[in-house]
């Protein structure tokens, strides 16, 4: 160490002797988009290798193929809830679903790790494409445009992952761009202000970004924004005890008047080639089986909803998983009517049992077969070994905003009650392939039923639940809610998950959630 530091002395100001560097890397302009490509590739990917290969993970502490953020967020918002269960018995995993977890638990740790690395690489591209930096290195005119455009979609992705951290963990570290890299602990922002902040920056992007559809697929545009505050404002009285229903019908208006349209087939929203054709997607995790190579993501919801007595080539894969299924409670959402089947409730039932005896006895409950690696023409994914899979993650899409549309005005939020059911029977009719499910009126309860519905699996169920006063407490129970058979009220406090006790120990700022 003593030799290290007398050579180092010798020439303080002297680059690190290496190809690449931060320094070298933003001084070319060629290289942005690419930089930029990682911001995105942060919620789809584990790391810098292929095949999540343990040498190249982001964050440790956790499998790496385990650590994907897609694969981690869609396990915290539906193993807790009546959507989903997993068979399998890893350390901490059972927790979720019995909703006895702590500040321990691995899975949890592995989400707000995620959350808190995207930020910080969003931090470092906004913080190195300023204006004076990129006047600094002589990129201007059009390619100054560009790298705007690039800062402001990184920005996006910040506030998309700091709301991820109001959703999930309140009160949490706060660093942005104009915070010194390592210097001291981040500092605690509480719920409310981050909320305020969040708000701050959507309000301020809504004018920077792309109009609606004119980004590259899977790149954020000023719907993606809209799409977020209709959604922060959707939960705002969770979030800071004040309503905000008139602000988030008006947000899911502008997303709905975007120039969206519904996929006429529901099933093919979830295929490999979801990508084509696809103008009711507003913003989407991509996946490719040749180039994003993870055992996260839809990887891991294909796979590990495969198993039993179902056969692996008709969801395009090489094998099942045997891991994920549904309860009762969500199949008993799907009764026919009038004769006509919902389409969106296709689950897998031969040698499934409906009652679930035993978690972790994969044919106890119903799969739901929605996420497959097939494309619209029968065909498997690019991936021929079948290990990784094509099929596109819709964060956000127009189903979404017109259920909000129709929730806010149920709530108090003005607008119209004639064209909320109007939005609401669109998704029915599309579902059941004519009129006969459409409604005639609408009630908060048949909203929550039907967000259930048309997104199960999508990574909205916990959030939901909370807000409408049913994820804890005995009012609404399902089967192993609280870990018993037959579903047990739990504890307020879990709407909140813990902050891990590793960032505690770390960061004397930070202040643990209520009831760990």
């Amino acid at each position: 160490m003593l030799l290290g530091v007398t050579s180092c002395e010798k020439d303080l100001d002297r680059l690190p002797i290496t190809d690449i560097s931060s320094a070298s890397v933003y001084a070319d302009f060629s290289n942005y988009k690419g930089v930029l490509a990682k911001c995105y590739a942060g919620l789809a990917l584990t790391g810098q290798k292929s095949g999540d290969d343990t040498g190249g993970a982001d964050i440790g502490g956790i499998d790496t193929g385990t650590s994907s953020y897609l694969r981690q967020y869609f396990q915290l918002q539906e193993l807790p809830t009546d959507e989903a269960v997993v068979a399998w018995n890893d350390a901490f995993l059972p927790d979720l679903h019995n909703m006895n977890w702590g500040s321990t638990n691995s899975f949890i740790t592995a989400l707000y790790y995620r959350i808190f690395y995207q930020v910080a690489l969003c931090n470092e591209f906004i913080r190195e494409t300023t204006d004076e930096k990129l006047a600094s290195r002589n990129i201007t005119g059009a390619q100054a445009e560009e790298a705007r455009l690039y800062r402001n979609e990184a920005r996006f992705l910040r506030a998309l992952s700091y709301y991820h951290a109001i959703d999930m963990f309140g009160n949490v570290p706060f660093v942005t761009e104009k915070d010194e890299v390592g210097v001291k602990p981040p500092k605690r922002i509480t719920r409310e202000e981050l909320f305020a902040y969040v708000e701050s920056e959507l309000k301020d992007l809504e004018g920077l970004l792309k109009d609606p559809r004119t980004n590259e697929y899977g790149r954020a545009d000023k719907a993606a924004v809209w799409m977020v505050m209709a959604k922060l404002y959707l939960n705002a009285e969770v979030y800071t005890g004040t309503k905000k229903y008139t602000e988030a019908r008006t947000y899911a208006e502008k997303v709905i008047n975007g120039g969206y349209s519904l996929k006429p087939k529901y099933a093919d929203l979830f295929l490999a080639d979801n990508n084509v054709a696809n103008n009711e997607v507003i913003f989407s995790i991509n996946y490719d089986g040749l180039n994003t190579k993870t055992y996260g993501g839809t990887t891991y919801l294909i796979h590990a909803a495969v198993g039993g007595s179902m056969k692996p080539s008709d969801f395009g894969i090489n094998s099942g998983w045997g891991g994920l299924r549904t309860t009762k409670s969500l199949v008993q959402l799907f009764p026919d009517a009038n004769g006509s089947r919902d389409k969106r409730g296709v689950f897998y039932t031969n040698g499934q049992n409906l009652e679930i005896d035993n978690v972790t006895t994969f044919t106890d409950g119903y799969p739901l077969v929605k996420f497959k690696n097939i494309t619209s023409a029968g065909k498997q994914g690019s991936d021929a070994s079948g290990d990784f899979v094509d099929t596109d993650f819709p964060m956000f899409r127009l189903a979404d905003a017109y259920l909000m549309y129709a929730e806010a005005v149920l709530r108090g939020g003005g607008g119209s009650n004639a064209q909320a059911l109007t939005y609401v029977n669109q998704l029915r009719t599309r579902a059941y392939g004519d009129n006969s499910g459409n409604v005639t009126s609408l009630s908060l309860d048949f909203i929550l039923d039907e967000r259930a519905r048309e997104l199960s699996w999508e990574a909205t169920r916990r959030t939901d639940l909370i807000r409408f006063g049913k994820f804890t407490g005995s009012n609404y129970l399902w089967p192993w809610k609280g870990g018993v058979k037959d579903g047990r009220g739990v504890e307020d406090f879990r709407t909140l998950y813990p902050i891990p006790s590793s960032d505690l120990i770390a960061n004397p700022n930070l202040k643990q959630n209520t009831g760990y």
